[in-house]
């Protein structure tokens, strides 16, 4: 019940926007989906994230309208494989007949061999707890399509940028950044919006925040990815939950999370236990 509200929402309010030239922004209301590439280069383009189960046909429209109606991406990337990421995934990679890219910890969430924690539908009061008493967390299977990154930190399909391993939100999360102008898109190492409370994701209200807290595993290992990520100096962010962020706007923000994650981002002091499991940034 609590994935259709969520879906019935997205449906509502769907939207596309440019982050930049060659960076289009696929809007579900709760989750934000990737095309890079120009759209003079129709076969020269990827998809980062799916969005919804049911963002699928907006995300083929939106691509034949950008790139032409014979166009498809080299490659889907993942940021992680969470419902809300990978919910057109199977749909998407079968239509156009791609390979679908994670870091090697994820693929085996996304090969059916690994099931996510369930996500705590109290954490912050809000858009969890009122929407659904719990996330879906089980994994799915895509088979052959499945293929873990490249471990020099390149990304297939997109010359120029290279992932980050951010854990944290997930074990395998990871960003996505270009050197040469310095634009990040961090995924779910943090967001520009209160993921956590329904109000603040309808109307997209910024508010710089950690990963979404109700799916969030190993807080120790989010705060140390985000200092990773602001020590990048990115000149333009374009996350997952909530709108893109720039410039000084953006270096203020970004200093203020990483000064104060516990207090801006932890939703409960006592979940933040010091850990050495989880993996090491590479």
């Amino acid at each position: 019940m609590g994935t259709k509200m969520v879906e019935l929402l997205s449906k509502l309010i769907t939207s596309s926007k440019e982050a930049s030239l060659d960076i289009l922004v696929l809007q579900f209301t709760i989750v934000n989906a990737f095309m890079v590439g120009k759209p003079d280069k129709a076969s020269d383009w990827i998809l980062v994230d799916t969005g919804l189960e049911n963002s699928a046909d907006f995300i083929i429209e939106s691509a034949e309208k950008r790139f032409g109606e014979s166009s498809r991406p080299q490659a889907i990337i993942l940021t992680h494989g969470h419902f809300d990421h990978i919910g057109s995934l199977i749909k998407l990679s079968n239509h156009w007949d791609i390979p679908v890219y994670a870091h090697e910890l994820e693929l085996p969430y996304i090969t059916g061999n690994k099931d996510y924690p369930m996500g705590d539908p109290s954490v912050g009061g809000g858009m969890v707890a009122e929407m659904s008493p719990s996330f879906p967390h089980t994994s799915i299977d895509i088979g052959y399509r499945a293929n873990p990154l490249p471990s020099d930190q390149s990304i297939p399909g997109l010359p120029g940028w290279k992932w980050i391993l951010t854990p944290g939100h997930t074990e395998g999360h990871i960003a996505l950044f270009r050197d040469s102008d310095r634009i990040l898109i961090p995924g779910d190492a943090f967001t520009t919006v209160k993921q956590e409370s329904l109000l603040s994701v309808i109307t997209q209200n910024e508010q710089i925040s950690g990963p979404p807290a109700y799916l969030t595993t190993d807080w120790v290992a989010a705060e140390t990815s985000v200092k990773r990520l602001r020590d990048l100096k990115p000149s333009l962010v374009i996350p997952s939950h909530g709108q893109p962020m720039q410039g000084e706007e953006l270096r203020r923000h970004l200093d203020m999370l990483s000064h104060d994650f516990k207090e801006i981002a932890v939703p409960d002091q006592g979940r933040f236990v010091d850990r050495t499991d989880h993996p090491s940034s590479t």
